[in-house]
């Protein structure tokens, strides 16, 4: 990292005040930009190393920076999966810019100056220059990025690589990129050079649309939020005692019987196939796999509603919408149970290119010992017999080992024998300790929404643990990566999803990307202290935490020409 001074910058007066308010920090661009005084048209410079999460290296250079104008182009290597992150790159700076940043499948050293070059070096028919490879593998997610006064060159080995490549990029710009509308600033990029990879391969976020049901918008919206910072899951809990939220043609009335409720009695919702394609299909343009989680055997009550054959009594529940666990769960004795699993995770699986299907598994306390073992195991192998590997909390760890087995850790307490016996016999893990990152805690006890079961968790208390070390007897090896689960009892607005996420979510995106060497509180707070003009910018809902020094203003220069209409999500 640079080792350049940081500044803080003034915290907001009324942060403290009223950290939890949350029409105050939902304004529209155009009125932010509206409220901009003055005509100075020089953004704030940004640093190399302010980006979110912390790059691996940073080598600054002062004396350079870049600068797009109207003449600017981009130029990527002829792959399709390059091109399409080139495409990417241009709708996230048009709007803002004004400019047409035209893309070319061309990345000649000898070109034109004024370029954003995108370069697959490990594609053999334009492999980058070797005084301009990295001097180290950058694997399957790393790139480099080097910005002098003439170009930005960006380069990585695959397409995933170059994707958190350009949002880099993005972060480097002034925090005015985010408007919607045309703005007029000096569009600078800090000069240097940065070389990045992920610590974990794993990093990602957990959306509850079974307490609550949220839209597909609501979604692939919560999706852009996870890329913006290097998150690369997206774990869909799908069904749940207050709803069924996924179509499966061979039982009907789960969606449509099963998906007609939610907790306080609103209407529901459930996603069709093709809705459930679309946020693949989105999440998959943005780098992000969707990991969707099918509940069993407790957490059921929805599907006993719709089909209460498949219950232990076979007779139908009511709908359930308060927010209690562990009552129902499906009847392990009997084969037609197994079909339904069979059937529903055959279903889901073929409408899921990843490779992970998550089984749940937690809070079945009606099914216990061997009964619960033995159902597990048999789930295991219906996972298995679709080609995806099984995943589920850490309540599985009794069961017998599967290749490729996952577990999802939540404890609160880290000396965890069960699920370190389950590690020596094969098990990975991806890390969510609940009172480190469940986002669905409160940030203070004031919070209007939100738990507190394991504890409050403000912004320090979610970046202040070590994913590699954090369970006893477990070595780092061992662990796939980090996980923020929203659970949303009391969640029941994008609005709040927001506001539980940010400014959290970013602390976890850099447990999950940075190296161990760059983790450093004060640091940290400093960096994410400059992107709340980001997030106001584009709209997103945040909590002022107090423990951030917030910028007193958002700074947003002035328009330049006549908005236009843009509703995409950024």
């Amino acid at each position: 990292m640079s080792s350049l001074p940081i500044s803080s910058p003034t915290p907001e007066p009324s942060a403290a005040a009223d950290p939890v308010a949350l029409p105050a920090h939902q304004p529209e661009a155009a009125d932010l930009a509206a409220r901009t005084a003055g005509d100075d048209l020089l953004a704030p410079a940004v640093r190399l190393d302010d980006v979110v999460p912390a790059p691996e290296r940073v080598e600054a250079d002062p004396t350079a920076s870049f600068v797009l104008t109207a003449d600017t182009t981009i130029r990527v290597t002829a792959d399709p999966g390059a091109r399409a992150v080139a495409d990417h790159l241009a709708e996230l700076l048009r709007p803002a810019t004004g400019f047409l940043l035209p893309v070319a499948d061309d990345t000649r050293t000898d070109g034109p100056t004024g370029t954003l070059t995108l370069t697959l070096a490990a594609t053999p028919a334009s492999p980058a220059p070797a005084t301009e490879r990295p001097t180290t593998d950058l694997g399957a997610q790393g790139y480099r990025l080097d910005v002098t006064a003439a170009a930005v060159r960006l380069v990585a080995d695959t397409p995933t690589g170059l994707f958190y490549g350009v949002q880099t990029i993005r972060q480097l710009l002034p925090a005015a990129v985010e408007s919607p509308t045309p703005v007029t600033t000096r569009w600078a990029l800090p000069g240097g050079t940065i070389l990045d990879r992920p610590r974990f391969p794993y990093r990602g976020a957990m959306l509850d649309v079974a307490r609550h049901f949220f839209t597909v918008e609501d979604v692939l919206r919560v999706i852009d939020h996870l890329a913006r910072y290097k998150l690369n899951h997206l774990h869909l809990h799908l069904t749940d005692d207050q709803g069924w939220r996924i179509a499966v043609d061979s039982w009907p009335k789960l969606a449509t019987v099963g998906g007609a409720s939610e907790v306080g009695g609103g209407p529901g919702g459930r996603y069709t196939k093709a809705d459930y394609r679309r946020i693949v299909s989105h999440a998959a343009a943005r780098h992000v796999t969707v990991v969707p989680e099918i509940d069993l055997p407790g957490h059921t009550n929805a599907a006993l509603v719709a089909y209460p054959q498949l219950a232990p009594d076979k007779l139908a529940p009511p709908p359930y919408t308060g927010t209690e666990v562990g009552f129902s769960y499906v009847d392990p004795a009997d084969e037609q149970t197994y079909d339904f699993i069979a059937d529903v995770l055959g279903e889901v699986a073929a409408l899921t290119p990843g490779p992970w299907l998550h089984i749940g598994g937690d809070e079945a306390f009606k099914v216990k010992g061997a009964v619960y073992t033995d159902f597990v195991e048999r789930a295991q192998r219906i996972v298995a017999d679709t080609g995806k590997a099984v995943v589920g909390w850490h309540q599985l760890a009794p069961a017998a080992h599967l290749d490729g087995r996952v577990l999802q850790w939540w404890g609160t307490d880290a000396d965890d024998p069960t699920t370190a016996d389950a590690v020596r016999r094969g098990a990975r893990l991806i890390l969510s300790p609940g009172n480190h990152a469940y986002l669905d805690m409160k940030y203070a006890q004031d919070t209007p929404i939100g738990h507190d079961w394991a504890g409050l968790i403000d912004v320090r208390r979610a970046y202040d643990w070590d994913p590699g070390t954090h369970i006893a007897d477990v070595p780092s090896t061992a662990v796939l990566g980090v996980e923020a689960p929203l659970w949303t009892e009391s969640v029941t607005s994008l609005t709040d999803i927001e506001f539980m996420l940010f400014p959290r979510l970013p602390a976890i995106a850099e447990l999950g990307w940075s190296p161990r060497a760059t983790h450093d509180w004060d640091g940290f707070r400093e960096r994410l202290a400059g992107h709340g003009p980001r997030w106001s910018t584009a709209g997103i809902t945040f909590h002022r935490s107090p423990e951030i020094p917030w910028p007193a203003t958002p700074t947003v220069p002035r328009q330049n020409r006549a908005p236009r209409n843009d509703t995409e999500s950024h």
